[in-house]
């Protein structure tokens, strides 16, 4: 957490006809229009690209006052103050709903699942298993990845009625199985029961050790979120895999969901792969211009976040001292989160990452969340309304001041679906995609790609990309000078 002046006196004022000792109060009609001007026009991004939230663009508070009564409500002045690319900022009506990420949990069997259509068959569609989830009911039947069913409780899926049946349906579903070859669809004898429990998420979704030749790879599948509710169940995974003397590793993220992304976290995971680099720079801060000119003028060290040594002040962080490190995304169902990106450039001055998957997003931002107080911070706010901004505030970038606007492209292609006809078993070799990887891990070639989708196959739905979060960046933690 970063402390800043809360004197407003003593900064620069970026409004040119605001002032220290002035006694104005905005008019009741429009406090949430002055927050919402006022608090982009301080800490948005891209502020000097929005002609109507420039310092010169008024003279007086009553000019200001007009130009605000102008929008019939703050909604509209928001949107119209963000550039058309902006799908990120947000404007909060109740603060009261801002929480901290909670431990994962659903009510849920278990079952995570695909949808196909069934070739030749303008209505039929069929389920096939992706994963069972830890300690789960599904995990205590006879059910396992790779897996095709053709109903549910004795109804033929179909197009319309699939989501209904396994998402919408009855707690209790009975699984109708079938063998599927790429065309032909054959019902068998096997009937998998399900039963929806309340259910919490393992930190940790598989984590063991391949040893090839006189390699120790690390293999860790991770499905949760990057807040700080598992990262010390991280840590102790990581000093799992330290104890075992794994020099390789490989992070799995096909089934992660995204969400929980915060700067400080993503450096003590990259403190755990690493460890040779402590007090380092790990990642630098751009904010907008006059955002940037006062910090770099007044706290320089608060644009930078270093490698860590430890999560807190009794722990330490378990580091595997790593100069590679594979990194696993899906393809068109996946295509990277803002943590994992910011993980990735990060890291990249520092040692070998590789990419197995598809071209990234590059989303590179930041953002705070500003409530309407002097120093938009939440002691001191506005009690008249519950209105916060989440707008971006700044972008990421490494020791070498490169960023990642355009993504990053993968060292090994994935196809945009794992082929449903040769999933494997997770964390064993001989599954196609952590094959791929311990052949390139080996031998240093990426190998001919594989034909995508060889059975022209219909995909439908996937339950994992289903339940991924909308990803508006990393969040920043921190406390902020009411004016700059």
């Amino acid at each position: 957490m970063r402390n800043f002046l809360k004197n407003s006196c003593l900064l620069i004022i970026i409004v040119a006809f605001a002032t220290c000792n002035k006694e104005y109060e905005v008019p009741k009609e429009i406090v949430i229009h002055d927050f919402v001007w006022k608090g982009l026009n301080a800490y948005y991004l891209h502020q000097d690209k929005i002609a109507d939230l420039a310092d010169t663009r008024f003279n007086s508070d009553q000019q200001l006052n007009t130009y605000l009564t102008t929008f019939t409500d703050y909604n509209s002045l928001f949107s119209s103050l963000l550039i058309s690319t902006d799908v990120k900022s947000t404007l909060i009506e109740d603060y009261n709903t801002i929480t901290e990420p909670a431990l994962r949990t659903a009510f849920t069997n278990g079952l995570e699942f695909g949808i196909i259509a069934q070739p030749n068959h303008a209505e039929n569609v069929i389920g096939y298993v992706t994963h069972i989830l830890p300690n789960s009911d599904a995990s205590s039947k006879n059910i396992q990845r790779g897996e095709f069913f053709y109903a549910v409780n004795n109804t033929q899926l179909t197009r319309t009625n699939y989501l209904d049946l396994l998402i919408n349906g009855a707690n209790n579903l009975s699984l109708q199985m079938a063998n599927f070859n790429g065309s032909v669809v054959t019902p068998n004898s096997k009937t998998v029961a399900l039963e929806k429990q309340n259910y919490s998420y393992t930190p940790t979704f598989l984590e063991k050790t391949i040893t090839i030749n006189s390699d120790k790879i690390g293999y860790l599948a991770y499905n949760n979120d990057f807040s700080k509710n598992y990262i010390n169940d991280l840590n102790n995974t990581f000093l799992s895999l330290k104890n075992q003397s794994v020099n390789e590793l490989i992070l799995d993220f096909r089934n992660n969901i995204g969400g929980g992304s915060f700067a400080e976290n993503i450096s003590q995971i990259a403190s755990m792969i690493t460890g040779q680099f402590t007090d380092q720079v790990f990642i630098k801060e751009q904010w907008n211009s006059k955002a940037q000119s006062w910090f770099l003028a007044n706290q320089p060290d608060s644009l930078l976040t270093k490698f860590p040594e430890k999560l807190d002040a009794t722990t330490t962080i378990n580091s595997l001292q790593l100069n590679d490190v594979y990194i696993i995304l899906n393809g068109a169902n996946f295509k990277g989160s803002s943590a994992i990106e910011l993980l990735i450039n990060s890291l990249k001055p520092y040692i070998n990452v590789h990419i197995i998957g598809a071209q990234t997003t590059g989303n590179n931002t930041g953002s705070i969340t500003l409530y309407n107080s002097i120093d938009y911070d939440f002691p001191l706010r506005n009690m008249t309304h519950t209105v916060a901004l989440q707008p971006i505030v700044l972008s990421f970038l490494n020791k070498n001041d490169q960023t990642y606007t355009t993504g990053f492209s993968p060292d090994i292609a994935l196809c945009p679906n794992e082929d449903a006809l040769n999933l494997g078993v997770l964390g064993e070799t001989s599954e196609p995609i952590l094959n791929r990887v311990l052949n390139y891990i080996s031998t240093g070639n990426a190998g001919t790609n594989p034909t995508c989708n060889p059975s022209n196959l219909e995909y439908l739905y996937n339950s994992i990309s289903a339940q991924r979060t909308n990803d508006n960046g990393v969040f920043i933690n921190q406390n902020l000078p009411n004016t700059i």
